[in-house]
């Protein structure tokens, strides 16, 4: 699987005739995975990072974010996102923090998009096949890339491919978190453990009853019925906009 998506970030920087690739970089598993494969697909000085912290994230992020951008000798910007916020704030109610923290991951979008037009490159996204198959990400925001290296893994086969990549230990882990507001747990949000949702999906996407699923994985029934309930919801955030 390694090679593999090694070979698709070449594939796709080669067919698209561009310098190299901007990784928005929160300092967490996923995006820390992509920038590994990335380096080590294009080489370093084809590759920019970009963190985009806001003051609901913690400092200590920001900064394993760039530690790691040292270490491989990458480029790297880091931008305040809270002044931009605090622009759309003028003009919007941000009191939904659901609200606030999707434009929180728009605003990160236009940035990384900024850059990729800038410096001639293309933005990779970083999200996992785990989240994509629950909807776990904003509609053009941290699901607008160019293209996703990840999405073919489930967020346990992430973990495990970091720890072939050698990404250092404090972050493989980290509790995982999109922080786009204070206390955020991704599993919070999910409502289930990724061990137990990894163990789920397969048998989703294969038609599997909950009742089957419920036996061969001994989960509850209730969690595995609000899996599938959530795949068949957000399903229209897998699909482009219809056209005529």
């Amino acid at each position: 699987m390694k090679e593999k998506i090694i070979e698709l970030i070449r594939k796709k920087v080669n067919e698209a005739n561009v310098k190299g690739v901007v990784i928005g970089l929160s300092g967490g598993l996923d995006s820390t995975t992509v920038l590994f494969l990335c380096v080590e697909a294009l080489s370093n000085n084809r590759v920019l990072g970009v963190m985009m912290p806001s003051k609901v994230n913690k400092k200590e992020d920001t900064e394993d974010a760039i530690q790691v951008c040292k270490e491989l000798n990458v480029k790297y910007k880091v931008i305040e996102i809270d002044s931009i916020l605090e622009s759309f704030g003028r003009e919007l109610d941000l009191s939904d923090k659901l609200v606030t923290g999707n434009l929180m991951a728009r605003i990160r979008m236009c940035i990384l998009y900024y850059f990729a037009n800038k410096e001639k490159m293309l933005v990779v996204g970083t999200g996992n096949k785990s989240e994509f198959l629950q909807g776990y990400f904003t509609l053009h925001g941290d699901s607008a890339c160019d293209f996703m290296p990840l999405v073919g893994l489930y967020k346990t086969g992430v973990k495990k491919l970091s720890m072939e990549l050698g990404i250092p230990k404090k972050i493989i882990e980290k509790i995982p978190s999109a922080g786009l507001w204070i206390g955020q747990i991704d599993e919070d949000e999910l409502g289930i453990k990724y061990s137990e949702l990894d163990m789920i999906l397969p048998f989703l996407e294969e038609g599997f009853s909950v009742n089957e699923i419920q036996k061969r994985t001994k989960i509850d029934k209730e969690r595995i019925e609000k899996v599938r309930e959530r795949m068949i919801k957000t399903e229209f955030k897998r699909k482009f906009p219809d056209r005529f």
